[in-house]
């Protein structure tokens, strides 16, 4: 039984919604949102939206750059 099963808290600034996904925060932190000084960032619903939407553009690449490598 993980964190998120316990009923953690979404670790974004100003939010106190429960949690759906555990993130690496240097990830998190790059893609913008602002959390806390852990290891895990811990993202409800929302947060996780805003999370995919801010790093698409570098998950493309990364599918990209793997692909071709074939």
């Amino acid at each position: 039984m993980g964190k998120i099963d316990k009923g953690v808290k979404c670790t974004v600034l100003n939010c106190s919604k429960d949690a759906l996904r555990s993130i690496s925060a240097s990830k998190v932190g790059a893609a913008g949102l602002k959390v806390g000084s852990e290891r895990r960032a811990y993202l409800c619903k929302e947060h996780y939206k805003d999370y995919k939407k801010a790093t698409r553009k570098d998950r493309t690449l990364e599918k990209w750059r793997y692909q071709s490598s074939r």
